[in-house]
């Protein structure tokens, strides 16, 4: 099978809970559905989808989740990526997926 690779900017945010927080970006609108389609039958627990992904020069495998606020996926940032590629809540990143 092919890899799908989807580009898209988004947003960094931040969830937090109980005291601990976690950096996210949202996969939303025509990325979100390309990140659908390019998954069908790949898919994992809850949903999630095993994605390689790149920020910048910096590149790591990890999941993506499905969103049900906003129907698409959220992608979690490392402390390591965040720190090497110098961005924080708020800023947009440019993101490279590969499925």
């Amino acid at each position: 099978m092919d890899r799908a690779t989807i580009s898209l900017d988004a947003e960094v945010w931040l969830w937090t809970s109980k005291g601990a927080s976690w950096h996210f970006l949202t996969v939303e609108g025509e990325a979100a559905a390309e990140v659908r389609y390019a998954s069908l039958g790949l898919t994992r627990g809850f949903g999630s989808v095993s994605v390689e992904v790149t920020i910048g020069g910096t590149r790591w495998r990890t999941s993506l989740f499905p969103s049900k606020a906003s129907g698409g996926f959220i992608l979690p940032l490392k402390a390591a990526v965040r720190k090497a590629e110098g961005f924080a809540v708020g800023d947009r990143v440019a993101v490279t997926i590969t499925i």
